[in-house]
């Protein structure tokens, strides 16, 4: 969490008993800064957004959309556990 939402949602998240964690810059620090905790969170956001129906939004209903974020994270973990691509579709040969 940055620290943009930094009172009213931690308020709330106590109330809820969630436990929260505001990532900060070093004292000091100008311009830009990758934060540790919330670049992971951007970064996984950026994967997801390479398959086509999460970036494009196609699905109607919200249980479509969540098992299409299950089946790109799952591809994901698969890439990441055989260093193998996914396979692409496309005429691999190149034409003249």
């Amino acid at each position: 969490m940055d620290g943009g939402y930094r009172q009213h949602l931690v308020e709330h998240a106590a109330t809820l008993g969630i436990d929260m964690e505001i990532v900060q810059r070093a004292p000091g620090t100008r311009g830009f800064t990758p934060l540790p905790k919330r670049w992971t969170v951007e970064r996984t956001y950026g994967w997801l957004m390479f398959h086509r129906r999460l970036a494009r939004d196609y699905e109607t209903l919200p249980a479509r959309s969540e098992a299409m974020i299950h089946l790109a994270m799952t591809d994901l973990m698969a890439h990441r556990l055989t260093n193998e691509a996914t396979i692409s579709w496309r005429d691999p040969t190149p034409r003249d």
